[in-house]
């Protein structure tokens, strides 16, 4: 792709609905309220046979220098500069605001390729905000409905007459393999520091960042190369206990972390080290298991550590107590204010993502099964011998097995997590969600009688 697309705005016009309708899925988060996105979010648009990159910004207003809302706007009009063509929206319910006129003239300063659309113009009511749109005197407005996707055709024509060497490119492939992209989501609770890691990694004010808690509202997805190995860091909202989550907005950003969550190879659990380890991180940390995703803590803060090994230990004691079914889990010391350790955290994502995708031999597994239950047999299920026949790898991310058994339900929930435990051991994988699931009938693999 080698066309971008900027959408600007003041809040509330439907930017992010015009972003969600170009890229085919709901990646922003549309809410009634003003100024739900903050930070600028890009993704892989399509309009007819166009495909280009959309970027979606914060909404534009009129603030203090030093306000949240002001390092908004600057965030906005940095990335002006990299887009081709530029897209104000307005809405045609509300008509012309003098916000609109301000930023119009803001916009004509940048001197940057720029098209006028009118949004929420279906019916009637839309066509006298359509006709006032061209006060503005920036040229012919294209009228549309982001929301039930009307005038999308008119739409394509204007990008194509702006940009006329806007072309359809062929779609890339985003298969989910191990040797794609490694996509890691940084998780966490508010205010430890996930945006100021992701600006660490990426080396600029990428993300919004500040003294207020809760400043990022919905994933945001950058591509990053280190390493010369491709990178998508995902960004989130903190994560507080479901029972400070009242409002209608907060519901929604969960909502999106947990879809980034599923979405990523590698969940990055960042903790602070100045304080214990809370309920919170915890119940986290098992949301990532139960997930299914190859787990990291980033133990941040640490330049602020008076004693490091008391701490280190402390916190892998703390950890394999709180959370045995993730046991051997790796936290990385890193300062995301000075930088120290990222490239060890880096590091332990790609391991963590090799460890989770693994696939093991099934003549080595048996082999192990017949070890381990000549050690520990199970017990035995109202006076009957519970057989484990044969255990196979059914897929891997996470590492997921199928142990057929004469009477699966007579296993008891100790002696499945002896089996896990024991596996993890035996063929290294620490830290790593692990899904063993039992099955009766006899060994589905082995030879008919003749």
């Amino acid at each position: 792709m080698t066309v971008s697309i900027a959408i600007v705005g003041r809040p509330n016009v439907g930017k992010s609905t015009l972003f969600n309708r170009l890229v085919g899925r709901r990646a922003a988060l549309v809410d009634d309220r003003p100024g739900v996105t903050r930070d600028w979010r890009e993704g892989t648009g399509r309009l007819g046979p166009a495909q280009f990159r959309v970027i979606d910004t914060a909404g534009l207003e009129d603030a203090d220098a030093e306000s949240l809302e002001a390092r908004m706007q600057a965030s906005t009009e940095a990335v002006l500069g990299e887009a081709d063509l530029v897209l104000m929206v307005t809405d045609a319910r509300a008509g012309l605001t003098p916000l609109d006129r301000h930023f119009a003239d803001w916009l004509r300063r940048h001197d940057q390729p720029l098209r006028l659309v009118v949004n929420k113009a279906e019916g009637k009511a839309g066509d006298a905000g359509a006709a006032e749109a061209w006060a503005l005197g920036l040229g012919e407005p294209v009228a549309i409905s982001a929301e039930h996707g009307e005038g999308l055709g008119e739409l394509y024509e204007a990008l194509v007459e702006a940009l006329p060497a806007l072309e359809a490119d062929a779609d890339e492939s985003d298969g989910d393999d191990g040797e794609g992209p490694l996509r890691i989501a940084v998780v966490g609770r508010p205010n430890v520091g996930k945006s100021t890691l992701i600006n660490r990694l990426l080396g600029g004010e990428r993300l919004l960042v500040g003294p207020e808690a809760g400043i990022t509202r919905d994933a945001v997805e950058v591509p990053w190369r280190w390493q010369d190995r491709d990178v998508v860091l995902v960004d989130t909202a903190g994560m507080r206990k479901r029972a400070r989550v009242v409002e209608t907005l907060e519901r929604l950003s969960v909502g999106d972390s947990l879809r980034s969550i599923r979405a990523c190879h590698v969940a990055v659990l960042m903790v602070d080290v100045t304080h214990s380890l809370e309920r919170q991180d915890l119940t986290i940390a098992s949301l990532i298991a139960n997930e299914g995703r190859a787990p990291l803590i980033a133990a941040n803060k640490w330049d602020l550590i008076e004693h490091p090994d008391i701490v280190r230990r402390q916190l892998a004691q703390q950890v394999d107590a709180a959370l045995p079914q993730l046991r051997g889990l790796r936290a990385i010391p890193i300062s995301a204010r000075d930088g120290t350790g990222l490239d060890s955290l880096l590091k332990a994502a790609f391991a963590v993502r090799e460890v989770w995708a693994r696939r093991l031999p099934t003549a080595k597994l048996n082999q192990w099964l017949e070890g381990v239950v000549a050690h520990h047999p199970p017990p035995m299920d109202k006076g009957r011998h519970v057989k484990m026949r044969y255990l196979t790898q059914v897929s891997a991310r996470p590492p997921t097995f199928a142990l057929f058994v004469n009477r699966p339900k007579g296993v008891p929930e100790s002696y499945r997590r002896y089996l896990v435990n024991e596996l993890r051991d035996a063929f290294d994988l620490s830290g790593t969600p692990i899904r063993l699931n039992f099955r009766g009938g006899k060994n589905p693999y082995a030879s008919p009688p003749r």
